[in-house]
């Protein structure tokens, strides 16, 4: 039996190849964020394999035939901001005409607890894809409480995408939404006493809009 049955990590070559070089603290911002859009994209098309299709009829330079498209205007990417941001990219190449919906968050530094400070719902929820983008998932306290704010919106089918996952984050997301599968490109050791993963990648906002 899986130790985390809600979590998929991905051993895909590419993917594994990509963040070597994104953990590396000498990799160059423009590099960095580069690869970090390359594997959103990889990870994008595994955690898209569950959405529906509906049948269209085109016509080839020979013949009318039947083929298949998703409903993109169904699919919602959301990242918590801000570092989700550096994932954004690399699902709209996958899927361009996603809607994109915001949430922001801060950690606070003393309690590691989640404190919103943005997020504007989005209609008829229910009827929606969602793919939540954050490079980390460490605690897990800025996944909970916007899963919690999806859900309260009305959203019923829900994903999360991330670069690296601690089993604590991982552990404590599932028990408050064990209804949502978590896609990462890596489980890692754990956290430490400031709650960073370790060996982790270092703070992925900082790196990706160079503010370190």
């Amino acid at each position: 039996m899986k130790r985390f049955p809600t979590l998929t990590v991905s051993n895909h070559p590419l993917i594994r190849h990509k963040l070597t070089y994104i953990r590396e603290k000498t990799t160059p911002k423009k590099v960095f964020k580069e690869l970090v859009d390359e594997v959103a994209t990889l990870l994008a098309y595994e955690i898209t394999r569950s959405l529906p299709l509906r049948a269209v009829q085109v016509d080839t330079p020979l013949q009318k035939t039947t083929c298949h498209v998703i409903d993109s205007g169904n699919v919602v990417l959301v990242p918590l901001l801000r570092a989700g941001l550096g994932l954004v990219d690399g699902v709209l190449n996958l899927i361009p005409n996603c809607a994109v919906c915001h949430i922001g968050l801060y950690r606070d530094h003393d309690t590691h607890d989640p404190v919103t400070y943005y997020f504007k719902p989005m209609p008829q929820a229910s009827d929606k894809f969602f793919i939540m983008v954050d490079p980390m998932l460490a605690t897990g306290g800025s996944a909970i409480e916007s899963a919690n704010l999806l859900k309260e919106n009305g959203a019923e089918n829900i994903r999360f995408m991330c670069l690296v996952a601690a089993p604590e984050g991982v552990e404590a997301f599932a028990a408050a939404h064990p209804d949502v599968e978590i896609y990462a490109a890596a489980l890692d050791e754990g956290l430490n006493d400031d709650a960073y993963i370790l060996p982790g990648l270092g703070d992925a906002g900082d790196r990706l809009f160079g503010t370190r």
